[in-house]
């Protein structure tokens, strides 16, 4: 199925036309559980991997038999997921509750070589904003499932870029550890139903009047808001019979309200797992990200988030997903939690295979 963003609630660049020379595109990759196979892209699913070709391994060294076992994370989501909307059963309340963060693998040394995780398979035929080095068409994802690496004890990540043409016979089975520091390290095996959007860029890197002038607007809206609220909004209660009445009618008055329009939520940039467009910096103040080679700046390449949408952002959620809009398939399809919840991968533009850098959200 495929996954259609509704068109934004306000042509932002028709409002301020200087916005034009601040939008990029981003392909959304909209995850969602399914068994994709070695040739598609997808979240977490099987690689087209050489069979004769060195699979990634960490061999930082760091504890790596003690966490979660990689088994154990992906039968309690299983689990999770038979049971919603009811109550677990006696036999599934036993096997949750046996799920332990412990030493599970202990002959597995500090400085043995960890096989990474498989983490995204994406193809330039299927994300047209996936660009790499010339002539490979082909993106694959592998992580550290343990935030124990460098000064600010984040995971590993390793990109590698292939011909998808030049692969053979593909690696079966395909290794993985047996172990994750955090279970919200592991992502959850998804489809994706990749789809282009236009972003702006991040209001505090417009220039000042431009940021003054989207603000300016945002505040009339909400006057605006106010204004609609006073003036149709239910009387008093004592214009009711009942509390409950009112109550009511209040409920109802707020259902027709329209949601609040705003830059950053609405019109700039989309929430959720996506390749290339704009970074956020919601948390922090923007902080320059430049390639240690050559000194260019690095435009986000992947984009790893906890939400398809929040609640601040819901206006993207698909069409196609509205009538599941509370459903944590939709909202937190993959499961992954890194950093306060958002972590990009940056490549240089000049070229994409100097050192990759990481931020996060």
């Amino acid at each position: 199925m495929t996954r259609t963003t509704p068109p934004r609630p306000v042509d932002v660049e028709g409002v301020f036309p200087a916005l034009a020379a601040h939008r990029r595109t981003a392909t959304r990759l909209h995850p969602r559980h399914g068994v994709p196979g070695a040739g598609d892209s997808s979240v977490a699913g099987p690689l087209l991997w050489p069979a004769g070709e060195p699979w990634p391994v960490c061999t930082v060294a760091h504890p790596k038999g003690t966490g979660h076992l990689l088994s154990d994370v992906r039968l309690r989501r299983r689990i999770q997921d038979g049971a919603r909307g009811r109550d677990f059963t006696e036999d599934e309340q036993r096997r949750l509750d046996a799920m332990k963060a412990a030493d599970h693998v202990p002959d597995l040394r500090d400085d043995d070589a960890l096989p990474m995780l498989a983490v995204a398979q994406l193809s330039t035929r299927d994300v047209p904003d996936l660009v790499g080095p010339e002539g490979q068409d082909l993106l694959q994802v592998f992580w550290c499932p343990f935030e124990a690496h460098g000064p600010d004890r984040t995971i590993d990540v390793v990109l590698k870029w292939r011909r998808s043409a030049d692969v053979g016979t593909v690696l079966a089975p395909q290794p993985e550890p047996p172990v994750a520091g955090r279970e919200e390290c592991v992502p959850t095996t998804c489809v994706v139903h990749p789809e282009q959007v236009v972003e702006h860029e991040y209001l505090g890197l417009l220039d000042e009047g431009l940021q003054e002038e989207v603000s300016a607007w945002e505040e009339g809206l909400l006057d605006e808001d106010d204004d609609d609220d006073y003036e149709d909004g239910p009387s008093s209660a004592a214009s009711y019979a009942t509390y409950e009445e009112y109550e009511a009618a209040m409920a109802a008055a707020r259902a027709e309200e329209p949601d609040e329009i705003d830059y950053m939520s609405d019109l700039s940039i989309a929430p959720g797992w996506k390749v290339g467009g704009f970074a956020s910096w919601h948390l922090t103040d923007p902080a320059p990200v430049d390639c240690q080679v050559c000194g260019t700046a690095m435009p986000p390449l992947l984009t790893v988030d906890k939400w398809e949408c929040d609640g601040a952002s819901r206006s993207w959620l698909p069409v196609e997903d509205r009538d599941s809009e509370n459903d944590p398939r939709v909202l937190d399809p993959v499961g992954v939690y890194l950093g306060r919840g958002l972590m990009r991968v940056h490549t240089c533009p000049a070229d994409p295979l100097h050192p990759h850098r990481l931020s996060f959200q």
